[in-house]
């Protein structure tokens, strides 16, 4: 019998972009549609109870923009695709304000020191102040963004979808550099998101290449090719660097590739220091010595952070469409194209909670705090959940 709940509980830009998106995903199997595998029973041992929920605007729209909420200290970020933005108590989910900026968002959303940051489809970005969301600055860059804004102390780092890089000046929004790659004739749907620290930032290509660029100039300091296009159709030849590349506090650099890899790089010079044959096309998450990848058949695999040995490897959600995973109190996270939210043991890859929060389906990350989730599904509805125990 297969069933959506635990057994101790007794029981998708243009129409073309979306297209490809679908068979991008079939490029890599080699089949013509994926086949999501159907939820089974399993013994429940983590609880996920609704602390509140709210509604935000029109969602992620037909075109599913990754639209993820945000939040800094005790306030959830959220918007939607028409323009609405919401500030939220994380504890109670009053509203603390609500504005509508009248733009298309396209992007996730950033909050830090004081400002959240987005962007918009015709190639804004907008900083708002955190405590009552009037607007700060209002720039330009060349093209959409669909990537979340990143901050350091001075430069907010925007990457667009036309493969250029911008960095603006945080306080004012003044432009100080571009950085421009080359782009391949077809690439994934959406674009990878910078990983910035002060001196410098690192930035997937959608032409598979990792560039290191110096903060202070926009050049880079060194590029390595992390996946090559191989195939001779132009989907076969896919290789982007759509997820965040991910730094250690020892000076790792962890990054994902479509139709590639996944490679554990010296973040100074750019030396490999291991390789795992795994595509994924999401942001991978490391918690100690373990790094955490979906890949893009959404099975869940866990890699020792200094060898790359595989640990262990979770199959029973293949092909659901997970987000890319957060990480709760031990446990892993993730929402499906079903709207369910997974949790699977961290250290033993075993699913351990699940719960629905809308029909319409997750396909944003979801924003945790210690055992506090936020998830907002594709119709708009953020729901604040809380793993017991």
């Amino acid at each position: 019998m297969t069933l959506g709940i635990p057994k101790k509980q007794l029981i998708r830009v243009s129409f073309g972009a979306l297209t490809l998106a679908l068979l991008a995903g079939c490029a890599s199997k080699g089949e013509s549609a994926y086949s999501p595998k159907e939820l089974r029973s399993f013994d429940e041992t983590s609880s996920l109870d609704t602390q509140w929920d709210r509604k935000v605007g029109e969602g992620l729209g037909h075109a599913r923009y990754p639209i993820a909420p945000a939040r800094e200290g005790d306030t959830v970020f959220a918007a939607g695709v028409e323009g609405v933005v919401m500030a939220m108590n994380a504890d109670s989910g009053d509203v603390e304000w609500k504005i509508d900026l009248d733009t298309t968002i396209s992007s996730a959303l950033t909050a830090v020191a004081g400002q959240v940051y987005l962007a918009t489809g015709n190639g804004e970005v907008i900083a708002l102040d955190q405590s009552d969301g009037s607007e700060e600055w209002r720039s330009r860059v060349s093209s959409e963004v669909l990537a979340a804004p990143q901050a350091n102390q001075q430069l907010l780092v925007v990457q667009s979808v036309d493969g250029r890089v911008t960095a603006l000046d945080r306080a004012s929004g003044e432009e100080r550099w571009v950085y421009t790659s080359s782009q391949p004739s077809l690439t994934l749907r959406g674009t990878g998101t910078p990983m910035v620290i002060d001196p410098v930032s690192f930035v997937g290509l959608a032409n598979g290449r990792l560039a290191t660029l110096d903060n202070r100039s926009g050049q880079p300091l060194w590029e390595m090719q992390v996946a090559t296009p191989r195939g001779r159709s132009e989907v076969e030849r896919l290789v982007d660097l759509s997820g965040q590349p991910i730094i250690s506090p020892d000076g790792r650099l962890f990054v994902t590739s479509y139709n590639g890899r996944v490679v554990a790089l010296e973040a100074t010079q750019g030396d490999v220091l291991w390789e795992a044959d795994l595509s994924s096309r999401h942001t991978p998450i490391l918690v100690g010595d373990f790094l955490f990848v979906v890949t893009d058949d959404s099975q869940v695999v866990a890699l020792d952070a200094n060898s790359g040995r595989e640990i262990w490897r979770n199959d029973e959600l293949q092909d659901r469409w997970l987000t890319a995973p957060a990480f709760a109190d031990g446990r892993l996270v993730f929402g499906d194209f079903e709207g369910y939210v997974h949790l699977i043991d961290a250290r033993e890859g075993d699913i351990v909670g699940r719960t629905r929060v809308h029909g319409s389906g997750i396909t944003v990350r979801p924003v945790t705090d210690g055992s506090t989730i936020h998830v907002q599904a594709n119709n708009g509805r953020l729901e604040t959940l809380e793993v017991t125990p």
